[in-house]
């Protein structure tokens, strides 16, 4: 009786993992939201007759107000100031917000004319709410990377957050194999957005019932004085010692750049495969769509790797080796069957699920807990940097120096342009390059510094 009444509800195998599974599926809406717009590019072109241009900014303004307003190092100091639970709720409720702001902007008809800083007023609205979206989930982001510290710090870590990324990431393939069928089928580009959105008010919900659970974790933790930190409350001056850390820094960098291969490329995978690979417009987002299905299995395999056997930075310099093999090899003009496509995006999976399956779970050996909100929170920021100005890069470079053959119009249908994909996929190769350096310089700083980047997770 005594033993139980020592033990907090972290101990308990079914509570941890539950609390996983709940806060997980909230990741899962999220994603599909993010990437629901990714295979619509073609529609988006012909049906509301938006540019690779527009279309750039538009997936660039998922950073705008993380990196302009600062808002996710906000949110990462209301992390560590007022828990998980309130700012989880906040988050969520920012993503429902935003998504439903893009939805209007798409369906509707009163903003077809004028232009709104300096684009069409339906393209920069449909960006603000992209970007009122982005706040959201990043910060949604970190607040459940710190909800897996909270439960599984000692224990089967970097697992959970493997698998954590594996549900979130099914969100990212429902969108890419999804969202054309849905819009085909419902007649309209808006249609998947809506949907996204209704999926976006499950997903906060479901985050409503896991603030009970963690009310109750907080409850056995103070009556558990022997799983207690007794940790200093965050201070602001923490954000100094966190940017201070060499360390940090590696990780932060090496995230922006193994990212900006990773995410800007799958916003433009299913134009590619139209224009390279010539697959259906319709069935394009298929192939893309077997990356995030892949890391289902991939990452939580190599997160509970380095959980018993370690070996985190080496996993990331292998990760960061085949990212630059595919994009490489993606660049490669005769390279064009559809076949070479699938098995490129299949070895892609495998670098998508080494290194994030290592990356996050090392920050917590570099950063005290009580930092760790802003720590990931800082890190997102960095990454945002990526997210925000390399599919607007992209963008310009199709229409500046990549159209084959320019739009159209064949028998009353509008054509979209043709475009040749050679030069973005040397720049994500370049990506993939400066994040394989990082990842060395990272294991060298783990040998000075004995972070233990190297050794296991679990504690025996």
């Amino acid at each position: 009786m005594t033993e139980r009444i020592q033990q907090s509800l972290r101990d308990s195998k079914v509570a941890r993992w539950t609390a996983l599974g709940i806060v997980a599926f909230t990741m899962l809406t999220g994603y599909f939201m993010a990437d629901a717009m990714a295979p619509l590019k073609p529609l988006l072109e012909t049906e509301l007759g938006w540019t690779s241009t527009e279309y750039g900014f538009f997936t660039s303004a998922y950073g705008w107000f993380n990196v302009f307003l600062f808002m996710l190092i906000i949110g990462g100091i209301i992390l560590d100031k007022l828990g998980v639970r309130f700012t989880g709720l906040m988050a969520g409720t920012i993503m429902v917000i935003g998504a439903g702001i893009k939805y209007w902007a798409v369906s509707t008809h009163t903003l077809d004319t004028g232009t709104l800083f300096g684009m069409r007023t339906q393209v920069t609205v449909a960006a603000l709410g992209f970007a009122i979206f982005g706040v959201g989930i990043e910060i949604a982001g970190i607040t459940v990377s710190k909800v897996i510290v909270k439960w599984f710090k000692g224990k089967e870590m970097a697992l959970a957050m493997g698998l954590e990324m594996a549900t979130a990431r099914i969100g990212t393939g429902m969108a890419l194999m999804a969202s054309a069928p849905i819009a085909e089928a419902f007649g309209g580009v808006s249609k998947p957005i809506l949907f996204g959105t209704l999926l976006l008010v499950i997903g906060l919900l479901s985050y409503v019932v896991y603030t009970f659970q963690d009310k109750k974790l907080d409850a056995s933790l103070a009556v558990n004085p022997s799983e207690n930190n007794d940790e200093e409350a965050f201070k602001i001056r923490d954000i100094f010692n966190i940017i201070g850390n060499r360390g940090w820094w590696y990780i932060a960098l090496l995230c922006v750049l193994f990212y900006s291969a990773v995410f800007p490329f799958l916003k433009y995978a299913s134009d590619l495969m139209v224009n390279k690979f010539s697959v259906d417009p319709k069935l394009a987002g298929l192939i893309p769509g077997i990356l995030p299905f892949g890391t289902i299995i991939l990452t939580p395999f190599f997160g509970n790797l380095y959980d018993r056997k370690g070996k985190g930075a080496s996993i990331m310099i292998f990760g960061s080796i085949l990212i630059i093999l595919v994009h490489a090899l993606f660049s490669v003009p005769f390279l064009s069957h559809w076949t070479v496509a699938i098995a490129l995006t299949i070895i892609l999976g495998i670098g998508f699920s080494l290194v994030p399956s290592a990356l996050w779970p090392s920050v917590p050996k570099i950063i005290p807990e009580n930092q760790l909100g802003t720590a990931y929170a800082l890190i997102f920021w960095v990454q945002n940097w990526g997210l925000m100005g390399v599919p607007a890069l992209i963008g310009w470079v199709l229409d500046k120096y990549c159209i084959i053959e320019p739009s159209k119009l064949v028998d009353g249908i509008k054509i979209p342009p043709t475009y040749d994909y050679t030069l973005p996929m040397m720049i994500f190769t370049g990506f993939g390059v400066l994040a394989l350096g990082l990842a060395f310089l990272l294991k060298a700083e783990d040998k000075k510094k004995a972070y233990g980047l190297e050794l296991p997770n679990i504690k025996s």
